[in-house]
């Protein structure tokens, strides 16, 4: 299981973050102050650090220089709300692997994790395939395709999102709470019906039965020629 330091002081978004990445697969660690971050992260213990910029002791910015300093090859992905370009730029020539901008989806989130976890392709070892397969139902996340029995489909940004999150958890009932929280962010509205509106769009370009309405839950990716949708 990889392990991912977190370095945030906003709790609300430390606790959605981890409970998400363990339902991912990963294990996180959160530290809430620079100074507690730096430390862990120089201890070898980890292969990916979440970086907040606003921290309460010391800045982002330095907390990544330090841990530059000491390791070029940790993984780095900073997380933050200064989104001017200025900063952007800054975080980036600094060391800092990617720069992510919140509020957030935290399918976008994982899908970057994923990807710097990836081996590099020069270093011995077996082949990993990162395209997200079910019956003739094929996507690659890293280059942002989706094909039906070989054919593209054409998916906006918030439905490949909705797509992906079925994708990696095939046959599994997810909630309307549990859907808003990984593709529309840690800040959406429980009230809200978008879900149901994105399913909608969903089944009118993957096919009608494909994402089946599991009554009092949410939804469930299925295997088409073997289910109906419920509603």
């Amino acid at each position: 299981m990889n392990q991912i330091l977190m370095i945030e002081d906003e709790p609300r978004i430390s606790a959605f973050v981890s409970k998400g990445l363990k339902a991912e697969g990963f294990a996180t660690t959160v530290a809430t102050t620079g100074r507690e971050g730096l430390v862990l992260a120089l201890t070898g213990g980890f292969e990916l650090v979440i970086l907040d910029l606003g921290l309460p002791d010391i800045d982002g910015f330095e907390v990544l220089q330090r841990i530059r300093a000491q390791d070029q090859e940790l993984p780095v992905i900073i997380l933050t709300a200064r989104t001017s370009a200025d900063d952007t730029v800054t975080g980036l020539t600094s060391g800092a692997d990617d720069y992510m901008p919140k509020p957030f989806r935290f399918a976008e989130l994982v899908a970057r994790v994923r990807l710097r976890l990836r081996p590099d392709p020069q270093t011995p070892g077996p082949a990993q395939d990162t395209v997200l397969r079910h019956a003739d139902l094929e996507m690659d996340p890293v280059r942002h395709t989706v094909t039906i029995g070989g054919s593209e489909v054409d998916l906006s940004a918030r439905e490949f999102s909705l797509a992906e999150t079925f994708l990696r958890h095939p046959g599994q009932a997810l909630s309307r709470e549990q859907l808003l929280s990984r593709v529309w962010g840690y800040d959406f509205d429980p009230g809200s019906n978008v879900v149901d509106v994105y399913v909608r769009y969903l089944r009118n370009k993957l096919g009608a039965s494909r994402i089946v309405t599991v009554r009092g839950v949410g939804y469930r990716l299925v295997d088409e020629k073997d289910y109906a949708p419920e509603d």
